[in-house]
């Protein structure tokens, strides 16, 4: 019988991993408008290569949002099945802190690029780079445009995994999302995630504090607390106390709801075991706080620009703005700024192995599905596992 022919439209960690999966029992070609495959991959990996992390099993997939989408693929092939694939191509990963995975110190982005691109190479895949997907033809047939000339490509079966609307400079641009639309699948518009929030602060805070860390803090937002760091920009704030509330900002905000994110800058200390530090002293000073709860200057520079005069200088009333600061969110950032987007093809499209109800030969991976997860190594890992799955659920239509 003669192999199948496979096309994975998006040269992203998806298609990769669905090339990988497949190349071994079928003829696969890989679609990217862009100069190279991984576009992605390499510029994830700036600021420290996060390719998993170490969570398993129910801790893992309720990460994700919603989690049952992915809750099948996500056991199937889990952070430490990641690290087996990585570590027979000859990439090492070790367990960073909050359970973070990178490779090993020394690995390159660019050389875990090359060794899967080498991987795939070795197993029959062909690359056509600068083909952009521009429209779906006659039955089981894609248009694309390579230069000034258009082609049809056909095949018995179609992978896309076109990406989202962030990092637009990787080819991640959503610009797909219309050609859906004609076809009669249902998409939603494209909103940031794991993006920061803009807050209204003052002029002089802003100009003596843009760019300064708050360390070792905890944020509230409706109930739900992150612990973290975040960075104080011209806009707001961003950072890892910030992306995973982000969904929560995002719903209130939609609602036409009071956006309000709680501040603490001591999550390791109890409000009375703060107030026992300053029992018995009456006034105040800016001196006496930096001593008495090690805080510095920007620290202090924020609690005082959300409060009152009076407050502040209440070393009871201070504690409380310690422990629990108030600031307004007004808007989260553009989806441009976003690490990752939701929207996309709407998932009331999309069958359990990932394929489309209305074209069953043709599936959707990767960051154009409407899915969300917080950064840590959950964005990666859901790719690559949703691109092992739809290669295995392939591979048994064909058996």
């Amino acid at each position: 019988m003669p192999r199948k022919q496979i096309a994975i439209i998006g040269g992203g960690p998806a298609g990769l991993m669905a090339a990988d999966v497949l190349s071994p029992f079928c003829d696969v070609s890989i679609y990217d408008k862009e100069k190279g495959v991984g576009q992605k991959l390499l510029l994830a990996g700036k600021g420290g290569f996060n390719i998993t992390n170490s969570l398993l099993g129910e801790e893992l997939y309720i990460k994700y949002s919603p989690y049952h989408f992915l809750k099948n693929a996500l056991v199937d092939f889990d952070p430490s099945a990641l690290r087996e694939w990585l570590l027979q191509m000859g990439i090492p990963t070790f367990e960073g802190s909050s359970g973070r995975v990178f490779p090993e110190k020394g690995i390159t982005p660019a050389e875990v690029l090359r060794k899967i691109k080498q991987k795939l190479i070795s197993q029959g895949v062909r690359f056509h780079i600068k083909h952009e997907f521009i429209g779906f033809g006659l039955g089981n047939e894609l248009k694309f445009k390579c230069g000034s000339e258009d082609t049809l490509v056909e095949a018995d079966y179609f992978i896309f995994a076109l990406g989202g609307a962030s990092w637009a400079i990787t080819g991640s641009n959503g610009k797909w999302k219309g050609i859906f639309d004609s076809a009669d699948i249902l998409t939603i518009p494209f909103q940031a995630s794991n993006c920061g929030v803009e807050i209204r602060w003052p002029d002089d805070f802003r100009l003596n504090h843009t760019g300064k860390p708050l360390k070792n803090i905890a944020i509230t937002v409706n109930g739900q607390v992150q612990k973290g760091e975040a960075m104080i920009t011209e806009y707001g704030l961003e950072g890892n106390a910030i992306y995973p509330l982000v969904p929560e900002i995002r719903k209130l905000l939609s609602q036409n709801m009071f956006a309000q994110i709680n501040l603490d800058f001591k999550p390791f200390n109890t409000e009375e075991q703060l107030l026992q530090k300053i029992k018995g002293k009456t006034a105040a000073t800016t001196k006496k706080y930096s001593e008495t709860f090690n805080l510095h200057n920007t620290q202090l520079s924020i609690i005082k620009a959300f409060t009152t005069k009076e407050s502040f200088l209440n070393p009871e009333l201070f504690v409380k703005s310690l422990k629990k600061l108030q600031l307004s969110v007004h808007a989260l950032r553009p989806v441009e700024e976003a690490i990752s987007t939701i929207g996309g093809i709407a998932l009331s499209e999309i069958n359990p192995d990932f394929s489309f109800k209305k074209l069953p030969n043709f599936f959707a991976i990767g960051e154009m599905l409407d899915w969300d997860a917080p950064t840590g190594g959950f964005l990666l890992q859901g790719s690559f596992a949703m691109g092992h799955w739809v290669g295995k659920k392939i591979l048994e239509r064909i058996e």
